[in-house]
């Protein structure tokens, strides 16, 4: 069975569905034909920031962008230390 992929704009749809017009949650979702607990979910996205949410794939909030950068900064910086932690026992063992 393929997994579905919805628009953003369905999304916020069904969303308003809940949210505007009151209809309950598992009503929208048998209307909509999506688990009630998918349509939860994206209630509760939307409610913690309507403009960022459902980004889309392979889109990432900012906040998200600056953690995968500064992972790879962590990596590249790690790797670096490790390089001089193995130079400076190299020259000190060479040194005695």
């Amino acid at each position: 069975m393929k997994r579905r992929k919805f628009s953003r704009e369905f999304k916020i749809e069904a969303v308003k569905l809940v949210r505007e017009r009151g209809v309950s949650v598992a009503q929208a979702g048998r209307d909509l034909d999506v688990h009630e607990n998918v349509l939860r979910k994206w209630v509760k996205e939307f409610g913690s920031d309507p403009v960022q949410a459902f980004p889309g794939h392979g889109q990432m909030k900012p906040e998200q962008h600056e953690i995968a950068r500064l992972r790879r900064e962590l990596a590249k910086l790690k790797a670096e230390r490790d390089i001089l932690k193995k130079a400076a026992a190299f020259f000190a063992k060479e040194a005695t």
